[in-house]
């Protein structure tokens, strides 16, 4: 589930491209909120913490027997002081693991894969080179980060032409394939021999994109939109492409594009979101990640094998109290609640959706920059605050 830290490189978790615009700093916009309040007070304070602690503006909506609740808190634009809007589009980064690792299931249910079956046979010579062998990992193994493939988005280079601001200024629409991409990550060393470590790779959900496509004929994304998107009727999400724009409403996004937490702040708004193909591209909104995730944790997108199997975890190592199952993470929170979900960092965009394991409980954040606040907190107090 992988909450990265916030000290700009966050989009080591899902990648970083950015439209680059020095903004203003401007008054707070105070917080607003839709639906009952009841318990979601503690939640309330945490978003108005994170805005005082230097996040531009959060949105978050949640979900549960009382009702929906949504709350926002500080601006969706620097510039003008526009508060932010609990109807904003905005990327989910890591956040799209989930539906890739979901479309596969469904995949396997319909028996036209196996997750034991080997990279090299749905993607043949593409993952070799300094220790990676295809024929030595499997489908699972990509889902659940234990494949040991090197993650693209840790190559030194990678992070200097897309992340950092002078190579980002020059590159931010640059078009690189998911084969570019992997071959990124096939020139350094494996993290470990598969099976035996955890290591969050990008490389792996970029992987499992791409035996999606070969295996359904279509761009996963087509899948994505056919399998769940409209069987959900979830109206604001989509994978992009190479799209560089959000959908309306929609804030802007601000990053600092540096490997320190001060300095300038720029608008990273636009971006060729297929740099994080089929790890981080997904646009959505709050109020469709909650019922995405609602809706998978009561079984009505997949079976209950295929359930069973994205919710059996191995542990990992991105956060205390973390299980990581197939593109699906369990963490305990303070008063012993388990919630399900997933963290997607981009730049300017911090996300987190998570719900308890019966579907009935939901929560979706978004934080408009990426370099401070901390939205575990956020979750804590919607499930554990009074």
């Amino acid at each position: 589930m992988t909450v990265r830290g916030r000290a700009t490189l966050v989009a080591a978790t899902a990648l970083a491209l950015t439209a680059a615009l020095a903004a203003p700093a401007i008054a707070a916009a105070p917080a607003g909120d839709t639906g009952p309040a009841g318990r979601h007070e503690a939640t309330r304070e945490a978003i108005e913490a994170a805005v005082a602690d230097g996040v531009p503006g959060v949105t978050v909506t949640a979900r549960d027997r009382r009702g929906d609740w949504s709350a926002t808190a500080g601006v969706g634009d620097l510039g003008t002081g526009t508060p932010r809007s609990p109807q904003d589009h905005y990327r989910v980064g890591s956040i799209t693991k989930t539906f890739v690792a979901t479309v596969l299931l469904q995949l396997e249910a319909e028996g036209r894969l196996s997750l034991d079956d080997t990279v090299e046979k749905w993607l043949p010579g593409l993952v070799r080179g300094n220790g990676h062998d295809g024929r030595a990992i499997t489908l699972r193994q990509l889902l659940n980060h234990t494949s040991g493939v090197f993650s693209y988005g840790d190559d030194r280079g990678f992070k200097e032409t897309y992340m950092l601001k002078d190579g980002f200024l020059k590159h931010r629409y640059d078009r690189r394939t998911p084969q570019d991409l992997i071959a990124i990550a096939m020139s350094h060393r494996p993290r470990f021999v598969p099976g035996t470590s955890w290591s969050y790779s990008n490389t792996n959900y970029a992987l499992a994109a791409l035996v999606i496509e070969k295996a359904t004929g279509h761009a996963y994304g087509v899948e994505v939109h056919r399998r769940i998107v409209a069987p959900l009727g979830l109206k604001g999400t989509q994978a992009p492409g190479t799209s560089p724009t959000l959908p309306t409403p929609s804030g802007r996004a601000y990053s600092k594009l540096a490997e320190t937490t001060t300095g300038p702040t720029y608008d990273v708004t636009e971006l060729n979101p297929a740099l994080a193909f089929g790890s981080g591209d997904i646009v959505s909104t709050s109020a469709d990640l909650g019922r995405f995730y609602s809706a998978l944790l009561r079984g009505r997108l997949l079976p209950p094998a295929q359930l069973k199997e994205m919710k059996t975890t191995v542990p990992e190592t991105a956060i205390p109290n973390a299980q990581y199952g197939l593109g699906l993470g369990d963490v305990t929170l303070s008063c012993g609640v388990h919630v399900w979900g997933h963290t997607g960092d981009i730049h300017g965009s911090s996300s987190m959706a998570v719900t308890t394991a019966d579907g009935r409980h939901t929560l979706a954040v978004n934080f408009d920059g990426d370099w401070s606040g901390d939205i575990m907190a956020v979750i804590d107090a919607e499930f554990c605050g009074k």
